[in-house]
């Protein structure tokens, strides 16, 4: 018998399948808001919290933030710790973020993502600017520009990405040896080719010291005819979510298109430029460390 009316209601009035409604699993294979994604969605919240906040973040203020009470925080949070994404001070008990939750975001920072990142900036920064715009990283003396973009008017100046350029006498270089440790900057100094580019290219060790000192202080650098007699150049740095320099966003223009009120023109659009490209590496602001070698 194929049962009654009855007993064919109550079959199809069952959870379907059991396990999968408890898991919050809709009949159509979506996931219900009562179920994973909202667990997901206060990891995720937990996790923002706590990068916001450098020296640490209690359990209680980080409840309080996140809108949760504190013994769901505590369960989030502890399972958390125990994958190593979250770790805790032993002294304080207060939450910070956790090595791995780090070399995930490194992973994704390749080359190819941070060319995606910076072109749309630079692209923008161009048209501010009307002037050549780069985005360059550290190769071993030398930097490379990862991403460069032009200007609407006439004149560019002709370059192009994955340019390889000394460090010692461009901006952009000189960005990335200030953001070096004091130990590195020697080892540079030691056995780096500081080859004169033209007349203004600085070539003794002592003056670049003194000169990669004077960028780490003003976080800007500027190339006046050191590598080409004909470009003039400023550049500030980019960091990524650790804080670290990872990169130099610059802007070069014909010398006879520059003067001072350029200058500071174009410095200040480059530093909101390297503070918007910044925000896309994950850099929340606050103290800067120095970059790693």
């Amino acid at each position: 018998m194929r049962g009654s009316t009855k007993q064919r209601a109550v079959a199809r009035a069952k959870p379907w399948p059991p396990r999968a409604a408890a898991r919050g699993v809709t009949r159509n294979g979506a996931v219900g808001q009562r179920g994973g994604v909202q667990s997901l969605g206060r990891a995720f919240s937990i996790l923002e919290e706590i990068a916001r906040n450098r020296a640490g973040i209690g359990l209680a203020e980080l409840s309080k933030r996140v809108g949760l009470h504190n013994s769901t925080t505590f369960h989030l949070v502890k399972t958390m710790v125990s994958l190593g994404y979250v770790r805790q001070l032993p002294d304080t008990k207060r939450y910070r973020i956790g090595r791995p939750l780090f070399a995930l975001a490194a992973s994704a920072l390749d080359e190819i993502e941070m060319t995606s990142l910076a072109t749309p900036i630079l692209e923008q920064l161009s048209e501010d600017s009307g002037e050549s715009a780069h985005f360059a990283v550290r190769l071993g003396d030398s930097i490379v520009t990862l991403a460069r973009t032009s200007g609407p008017g006439a004149f560019q100046l002709a370059d192009r990405a994955g340019s390889i350029r000394p460090a010692h006498c461009t901006a952009l270089g000189k960005v990335m040896l200030a953001a070096l440790q004091p130990e590195q900057l020697e080892r540079f100094l030691a056995h780096a080719d500081l080859k004169p580019h033209t007349p203004k290219s600085i070539t003794s060790p002592d003056r670049l010291r003194r000169e990669i000192a004077d960028v780490g202080k003003a976080g800007l650098a500027v190339d006046n005819g050191e590598f080409d007699p004909e470009v003039h150049c400023v550049a500030v740095p980019v960091h990524d979510f650790s804080g670290q320099a990872i990169g130099s966003i610059g802007i070069s223009a014909p010398v006879w298109r520059s003067g001072e009120a350029l200058t500071e023109k174009r410095i200040r659009l480059a530093r909101d430029a390297a503070e918007r490209l910044s925000a896309e590496f994950g850099y929340a602001g606050g103290s800067l460390p120095k970059a790693a070698e």
